[in-house]
């Protein structure tokens, strides 16, 4: 659920309880994640052309057709701490499904802020992911995607830390997302608190992305963030579906490697224990060079 609320939303821009009961009860849909940032803009909406609007997008997201749909920086509902963990309220009452928030971190402190505010009102998502400043789409500005937001990793350890601190770490889980495409910066994320991680370009990659930044011009040159039917015959999805499926693999496979060589049975096993830090390297600067 995006600060836009496609789908789920009223006209200004507010939740459509109703349109979120109606879509939490379809069976395929199983959790919701409302969308406070994500690593590539933090603090930034974003803009849907209207080139790339056509009448199933326009009914899926209750948008209308010829005219760009502007996504806004912010919930309409979170205007300050209290607000926000109040809107996290509501959506798991309202959808009756677990809810997670994801976010990318800017100033620790807020995130502590926030993390004080759930316990004060007893309200915590069922998870929190943790979206890296280098988590990407072609369609943010160069600024944002190279200035604005900590790294995933020393973001990562200051999320697990505050929790802990906190006494609240059980009670939601920590997913990793931002640059996360192979098995080594995955198991990374484990060691620093991750109980799950996630991968959006590598799954891109795999079906032939380039990394054009051309994602929000309707001009993506491989087919795949365009709905120009001329460029759209760039993506062969029998061969494409072929790769996705090899890149699984291969991952799933080095990845239970990587964790048999460190002698632990599962994921759960990992710890900051199993991470080595050169000496005289400063725990930030490591973790934010750290390929």
């Amino acid at each position: 659920m995006g600060t836009a609320k496609f789908g789920v939303r009223t006209e200004d821009g507010h939740l459509d309880d109703q349109k979120l009961r109606d879509l939490a009860n379809k069976e395929s849909i199983k959790m919701i994640e409302i969308k406070f940032s994500q690593g590539a803009k933090p603090g930034k909406g974003g803009l849907l052309p209207k080139e790339k609007i056509t009448p199933e997008i326009s009914t899926l997201r209750g948008v209308p057709m010829g005219q760009d749909v502007v996504s806004p920086p912010s919930h309409i509902e979170c205007v300050d701490l209290e607000s926000s963990v109040r809107f996290i309220q509501h959506v798991q009452e309202t959808s009756q499904l677990p809810v997670g928030i994801k976010m990318c971190i800017g100033n620790p402190a807020e995130f502590e802020g926030l993390v004080s505010e759930m316990k004060r009102q007893e309200v915590f998502p069922d998870w929190i992911t943790i979206d890296g400043a280098e988590g990407g789409t072609g369609a943010a500005p160069k600024a944002f995607m190279d200035r604005v937001g900590l790294p995933l990793f020393p973001a990562l350890k200051k999320v697990d830390d505050i929790l802990t601190e906190h006494d609240v770490r059980n009670r939601l889980k920590i997913i990793a997302s931002g640059k996360l495409v192979g098995p080594g910066r995955q198991l990374i994320a484990f060691y620093l608190g991750a109980d799950a991680v996630a991968s959006a370009r590598g799954f891109m990659l795999s079906i032939g992305c380039i990394q054009a930044m051309q994602c929000g011009n309707n001009t993506c040159p491989v087919g795949i963030t365009t709905h120009d039917p001329e460029l759209e015959r760039g993506l062969d999805v029998d061969l494409k579906s072929k790769r996705v499926a090899h890149y699984v693999d291969n991952l799933e496979h080095d990845l239970q490697e990587l964790l048999c060589a460190t002698g632990c049975r599962s994921v759960q096993e990992l710890s900051f224990e199993h991470l080595y830090v050169p000496k005289g390297s400063t725990l930030n600067t490591f973790l934010s060079n750290s390929n």
